[in-house]
């Protein structure tokens, strides 16, 4: 059996963000909620109608169809079908990519 180690990175949760981007802005942290609720929101719709969402100088968020395909279970070996899927993937944009490095 595998075992699987945790990354021992300090992710932040949607609280600290909610809290970390009102303190930013001034705001409280209800305003900020529903900003990202509603944020969340478009997102779902407009990737849902395989549309992109660019956040200028943040990134791209695009939907891609993953084809149907055929894996083999490495303890049984049985081969599953694994069926066809929409997955959201993100690009940084130029300008965030060249703040990191």
């Amino acid at each position: 059996m595998h075992t699987v180690k945790k990354k021992d990175t300090k992710a932040m949760d949607n609280k600290k963000l909610v809290e970390t981007v009102a303190a930013n802005l001034g705001r409280t942290t209800d305003d900020v909620g529903k900003l990202l609720d509603a944020l969340a929101g478009v997102l779902r719709t407009r990737c849902s109608e395989m549309d992109s969402v660019v956040v200028p100088s943040f990134g791209t968020f695009e939907p891609k169809k993953r084809n149907e395909r055929v894996l083999r279970h490495p303890g049984s070996g049985r081969r599953m079908l694994v069926p066809p899927k929409v997955v959201l993937t993100f690009k940084l944009s130029h300008v965030l990519k060249s703040k990191l490095k």
